[in-house]
């Protein structure tokens, strides 16, 4: 198992700055991760950076709210990838989801589907501020839209991505969908548990920790 091929290398403080995501980019192609995930600002620049590598452009959409109009998330996608994005995470609209509107949160999603067409779409539920049954509920309206991927967390609510959320996210997708376990996910043994647990993808910030522990092993 190449871990590395497995991380989103990230960076998605609103304080980082174009040396900060420069670096990001360097250290990502140093160590082989499979993207670079990024604010849609830095889109063009990431891009830039990663061009001749095996390394791939992602960006989050709707982040880190969710609560934005379907309209102005399918553009920042769009636009996200006129810059170059590869991948695109969205965050679903959370308050839809809990009161039970699931034809706008599967329209939501359609949306930005639309726009990414063959890029892989991960939808992030934001495990933390939902019960059992309404992540099953998000991961098949997720499926049902045409996503990728689902994913835990933003890593800006209360909570992050956990062992529990990632097994029953992909026990509730299958084989229809792959599952991004984000959050709060620093070491290589919480890496290995996630992975464990059933998710394809790592998103962290600590992914040469998580690389370099494995030598450990």
């Amino acid at each position: 198992m190449e871990i590395n091929r497995m991380i989103d290398h990230t960076l998605l403080k609103p304080e980082a700055t174009p040396e900060q995501i420069e670096q990001l980019c360097r250290e990502a192609r140093d160590y082989h991760f499979c993207s670079c995930c990024v604010n849609t600002a830095y889109v063009p620049q990431v891009h830039a950076a990663l061009e001749g590598s095996d390394v791939k452009t992602c960006c989050v959409v709707g982040f880190p709210l969710g609560a934005m109009s379907t309209a102005a998330k399918a553009f920042e996608a769009r636009q996200a990838i006129a810059d170059g994005a590869d991948e695109v995470d969205m965050v679903l609209h959370v308050g839809a989801l809990k009161s039970g509107d699931d034809d706008y949160v599967k329209q939501d999603i359609q949306a930005v589907k639309d726009v990414c067409g063959e890029r892989v779409l991960k939808v992030i539920l934001e495990t933390c501020l939902l019960t059992d049954e309404e992540k099953k509920r998000a991961c098949e309206l997720a499926v049902a839209a045409g996503a990728d991927f689902v994913k835990t967390s933003t890593g800006f609510s209360t909570g992050g991505a956990t062992v529990e959320d990632v097994r029953l996210m992909k026990e509730t997708v299958g084989e229809r969908a792959q599952v991004k376990a984000s959050g709060g996910i620093h070491t290589t043994a919480e890496a290995l548990a996630m992975i464990e647990a059933g998710a394809s993808r790592i998103g962290a910030s600590a992914g040469i920790q998580i690389v370099e522990g494995t030598k450990e092993i």
